[in-house]
């Protein structure tokens, strides 16, 4: 009988592990898994704190999350998200993947609220000859897709039975419901929305209550998206298309067995050609600043990687060639913690996305799409930069020739 003892033994030195990640990390299976080996490479999307840094764990990722940031034994893989999943086949190819499922019904196990590049890696460690084992827990909802692997698929299940872990409340100050607001009037009947993860997007979801028909087809979504099922503003003969969720213990209990619920692979969540299919694709993310070439830094502080590019790339790509799409920026016009402006007059980081439609900040909406550099620079200073900065940006702006 296979073990979790005896995979462990058969791994190579410095194995490569690929753990689940986000909300869904199986923490008991992790630690066994962290105690039998010396050294390994621990490998996960937007890992949370808790995972283990000490001595002989690297870790690896191409979406930074709080729990590997800023540690001195960080690997960071750039990459949007839609092609991760071809990491595993290059630079990054697993020995062992870790998994966190829903009980089995029959011979199907569901990865439930992560499938993201799961099916992926399980695929490629198999191709090598890897292993792939499983924390069980019945507060893993299960979920349909892409998020169904066959028993067989898996070596050695581990039972458990620990809540799944919630992210923490997101405050919707005064600044962020004012540009969710301002976003929410841009949405329109029948459209499909993305939305990425913070206030400013749950702002916007929020405004979207009163209107019909929406669609859902996003890398993500939390407890916003059930509020408008609620509310009655989705259209019932859609399905909601995610790869991955994260929220409230009465999300996850709305998931369990709902078929409403598609979870899909990243490589047709995130593909921006796929995603382009979809009418009037509405892309709603943030960023850390915009500049007056309308580029948009969304990924790294003063040069030291703080997320990644995720998937804002692959929906402003997408929503750009979408029927009726739409790609939206929006942030508050000034940083609270650096106190400098977010409009900037050319971004010093690597860019994340450039060319959206609109910039969106507490102050208004810059239109971006279809005007000529000098006007996209005029209506980012005049219609969405703090009033403080605005000077100082014309008189960049000049410099730049786009004045």
């Amino acid at each position: 009988m296979t073990t979790l003892a005896s995979v462990l033994a058969a791994l190579p030195p410095d194995p490569r592990v690929v753990v689940a990640g986000n909300f869904a990390t199986p923490w008991r299976l992790l630690a066994e898994v962290d105690a039998a080996l010396p050294a390994y490479r621990l490998w996960m999307l937007n890992a949370q704190p808790g995972i283990p840094i000490r001595d002989g764990v690297t870790l690896e990722t191409p979406f930074v999350g709080a729990g590997m940031r800023r540690q001195p034994t960080l690997r960071y893989f750039p990459a949007r998200l839609s092609v991760v999943p071809r990491l595993f086949e290059a630079g990054c190819a697993p020995d062992l993947v870790v998994l966190h499922v829903a009980p089995p019904r029959g011979e199907m196990l569901s990865l439930g609220t992560e499938v993201n590049v799961l099916p992926a890696a399980i695929e490629q460690v198999r191709r090598r000859g890897g292993a792939v084992v499983a924390q069980v827990n019945p507060h893993m909802p299960y979920t349909f897709g892409d998020a169904l692997v066959p028993r067989s698929e898996v070596d050695v299940l581990v039972e458990d039975d620990t809540p799944l872990a919630e992210p923490p409340a997101v405050e919707v100050g005064e600044a962020a419901a004012l540009i969710g607001e301002l976003v929410a009037r841009r949405v329109q009947d029948g459209a499909t929305l993305q939305a990425g993860i913070g206030a400013i997007p749950d702002a916007a979801l929020a405004g979207l209550r009163d209107r019909r028909g929406l669609g859902v087809w996003t890398e993500m979504f939390s407890d916003r998206v059930l509020e408008l099922e609620r509310a009655g503003a989705l259209d019932p003969e859609r399905p909601i298309v995610s790869s991955f969720v994260f929220g409230t213990a009465d999300l996850y209990a709305w998931l369990d067995g709902n078929q409403r619920v598609v979870m899909r692979r990243t490589e047709v969540t995130n593909t921006p050609g796929r995603i382009a299919l979809n009418p009037q694709m509405t892309s709603i993310n943030s960023a850390l600043q915009v500049d007056l070439l309308a580029q948009a830094n969304a990924s790294r502080i003063n040069a030291r990687i703080h997320s990644g590019f995720g998937g804002q790339t692959d929906f402003i790509v997408g929503a750009l060639h979408s029927v009726g799409g739409q790609s939206m920026i929006a942030l508050r016009s000034w940083h609270p913690k650096a106190q400098v402006s977010t409009i900037v007059p050319l971004v010093d980081e690597p860019v994340t996305s450039f060319q959206m439609h609109a910039v969106i900040t507490e102050y208004g909406t810059a239109e971006v799409f279809g005007h000529d550099e000098r006007t996209q620079a005029r209506n980012l200073i005049e219609d969405a930069a703090h009033p403080d900065a605005r000077e100082e940006l014309w008189e960049e702006a000049h410099h730049l020739g786009l004045a």
